[in-house]
């Protein structure tokens, strides 16, 4: 499903990536941002993080059996079940960490962990909007994506595998010849360990 528009210098979706606006409600969106501002937050990386189901080893760059953390959250279940319910996931992800964003941070290019996690990553924006860029050094493309609060992100397929996802570290974005300022953001990634 592709619902959004393109950054106005790139034409083409990696196959395998679907975007949906406003996949939850304000009052949700609330819950959410309550449960997790309630939890520890763990402060060994630039950005905040939380690690549900399992821990991932980010030196290691490995989740494994033994780091079992317990059941997701009542939320973050419902969640899972509904991305599940939905066809977004084969089976239930049993694995979600939370990361927060202040303006200013991101997150390098990377590709999803392929032995830990299954093929299907998904992840829900909340707070504030940010644009995420995508890369395929195959294909030599990028395009960009500017991420709504309450959006969800699907990589599956090439989109998983072949392209990387990068937030770049600033303030502002530029998205389409505006500019819009960061706020706050978190986000929820879900995936199902492969075992």
């Amino acid at each position: 499903m592709r619902s959004a528009h393109l950054s106005f210098r790139q034409d083409v979706w990696p196959d395998g990536l679907t975007y949906l606006e406003n996949y939850i409600s304000e009052d949700e969106a609330g819950r959410l941002v309550q449960e997790i501002d309630a939890a520890l937050w763990r402060t060994d990386l630039k950005r905040r993080v939380q690690h549900y189901g399992y821990r991932y080893d980010y030196k290691a760059r490995q989740a494994w059996r033994e780091d079992y953390l317990g059941p997701l959250p009542e939320l973050f279940q419902s969640l899972a079940e509904r991305l599940t319910a939905e066809g977004h996931f084969q089976t239930v992800p049993d694995q979600v960490i939370v990361n927060e964003y202040q303006p200013g941070q991101g997150i390098s290019a990377h590709i999803d962990c392929q032995p830990c996690f299954g093929e299907t990553i998904a992840s829900l924006s909340l707070l504030s909007a940010c644009v995420m860029r995508f890369a395929s050094r195959i294909y030599s493309q990028q395009m960009e994506l500017h991420l709504q609060p309450s959006s969800l992100l699907v990589l599956q397929s090439d989109a998983r595998h072949l392209w990387t996802h990068a937030i770049p570290p600033r303030k502002t974005d530029v998205f389409e010849g505006q500019k819009y300022a960061r706020a706050r953001r978190i986000s929820l990634t879900f995936r199902t360990m492969k075992f």
